[in-house]
């Protein structure tokens, strides 16, 4: 391909993955506002943001391999168009049902094309230094994307009704179909690739039983039998799953997941390190946008221009950590960025004590510096330490480590939240109704006596979120700096020989 031509296609796939983030985290500031227009409950609040990812990282395994079979060009042009679909229908949705429904199908959407953006980078870049730049550039649009959804959210909703933060995806959509029609790659199949329907069920099954086990056991009054029964149907799916894979492992029939790549250190540091990254991210977004919506009275742009710190510091060192790889190495870059993101969510949480808004930006900016030096270098850590032939697999567990962390941030922090706010909520006596209920309606009521008691009780979650999130990401830390203590400055980045 000539360099013009490679160049677009990264600008393609990069807007497209782009769109595949913003919808991670734009509801985060439109959530109270659309909540209220559709009269929404906290569960199907829940579902209305984790539908998304969940469909996603469950399906994303699966699709991988229809890449490899059907050619990741045109597996990539279905996606966008489903995910174009479902995003009109999500604009225009009358009920919580129907948006759940649409959010629903963007996952599908999803799914089919973020493995294959990162493998049409592969197929259009051959030079591995011009590589590790676009995938750098890859990783810093996924990260730009996370953390500009809520001011992309704010802003739209300043002129316009909820619905335009489902609408804006359309004339992308639209641009990036006609362009990779016009310009991309020749579609590369292989009709060998076969794709296993019974593993990508097992695994969007267990997944969703498994979120739906971390939101019922932390609701108050805490449902049993609903409790008991998704966990034990989540642990037998993902059992399922697992003895699948390992048995086609040693049948002719490739498996979706090949455990034997996490044998290669670089590979599974890169995991490790996606997975926490994405976890900070998210964690660090959905609490804070709520609480200087809900505490401080900010405005949802207010309260996403305050986030985007993050994706401002990112930027600059997500590029710069791609460029300078080959001679760093994994372990600097990767360990190095996780604990730098530990050392700002550390300096946020000292923020949340002494409510300084000031010492809160400068925590993000800090973590967003690491984040962003950390992730770009993942994915390359993951797509370089696995043979070609598997790069659909390696891109499709990518994904699945960034959607799973992401879809794990939001199901545990936001039920953590839920369950400190609702055990630690102190009402006066005749407003004992309003502990159930969502924090939004004690924090926006017109008694003062209440307001205070729901402000204590959410500072205290928020604190606790922001506590959970630092432990997380310090863990993530270290296990980088085990897996990839060998990946010192002048060592190979890539295919590195170690395979134990």
């Amino acid at each position: 391909m000539a360099r013009w031509q490679r160049w677009t296609v990264l600008g393609i796939v990069s807007s497209a993955l782009l769109l595949i983030a913003l919808d991670n985290t734009i509801l985060y500031t439109a959530l109270p506002i659309l909540s209220n227009e559709l009269s929404a409950t906290n569960s199907q609040q829940l579902w209305i943001i984790n539908g998304y990812p969940l469909t996603m990282a469950g399906l994303l395994l699966g699709s991988g391999a229809l890449g490899d079979r059907f050619g990741h060009k045109r597996v990539f042009q279905i996606g966008l168009l489903i995910f174009g679909a479902a995003s009109l229908a999500a604009a225009f949705s009358a009920n919580p049902e129907s948006l759940i429904i649409a959010r629903l199908l963007k996952g599908v959407g999803a799914a089919a094309m973020m493995p294959a953006t990162l493998a049409l980078i592969r197929i259009s870049f051959a030079a591995e230094r011009e590589r590790n730049i676009a995938i750098a550039i890859w990783a810093a649009t996924a990260t730009v994307g996370m953390a500009a959804g809520p001011v992309v959210s704010g802003v739209l909703l300043e002129w316009f009704w909820w619905g335009s933060v489902f609408l804006i995806n359309v004339p992308i959509v639209l641009a990036a179909s006609i362009l990779m029609v016009a310009i991309g790659p020749r579609n590369l199949t292989n009709p060998a690739r076969r794709w296993d329907a019974v593993s990508s069920t097992q695994a969007l099954v267990g997944m969703a039983a498994s979120v739906l086990a971390i939101k019922t056991w932390a609701e108050a009054p805490l449902n049993l039998p609903l409790a008991l029964i998704s966990t034990v149907f989540g642990a037998a799916a993902m059992t399922l799953f697992v003895r699948r894979q390992l048995r086609l492992m040693r049948s002719p029939v490739e498996p979706l997941v090949d455990f034997a790549v996490f044998r290669n250190r670089g590979f599974s540091g890169g995991v490790v390190a996606a997975g926490a990254s994405i976890f900070t991210i998210m964690g660090l977004q959905l609490v804070i946008t709520q609480r200087y919506q809900l505490v401080e009275g900010f405005t949802p742009l207010q309260a996403g221009l305050l986030v985007t710190a993050l994706a401002v510091a990112s930027m600059p060192f997500a590029i710069f950590g791609g460029a300078v790889l080959h001679r760093v190495g994994l372990l600097v870059l990767i360990a190095g960025g996780i604990g730098t993101a530990a050392l700002g969510t550390g300096i946020v949480i000292a923020a949340a004590v002494q409510d300084a808004l000031g010492l809160l930006i400068a925590g993000l900016v800090v973590s967003g510096i690491g984040l962003g030096a950390s992730m770009s270098v993942a994915s390359t850590a993951i797509m370089g330490n696995v043979p070609p032939r598997r790069a659909g697999m390696a891109a499709s567990l990518e994904e699945v480590s960034y959607e799973f962390g992401g879809l794990v941030a939001v199901a545990t922090l936001g039920s953590l939240l839920t369950f400190v706010y609702t055990r630690t909520l102190d009402l006066p006596a005749g407003d004992q109704q309003l502990v159930g209920s969502s924090p939004a309606v004690a924090l926006t009521g017109d008694d003062a006596a209440v307001v205070a008691a729901a402000t204590a009780a959410f500072d205290s979650a928020y604190l606790a979120v922001l506590v959970a999130t630092c432990v997380v990401v310090t863990l993530g830390a270290l296990g980088c700096v085990v897996l990839l203590r060998r990946y010192t400055p002048g060592t190979e980045s890539q295919a590195y020989p170690d395979n134990h």
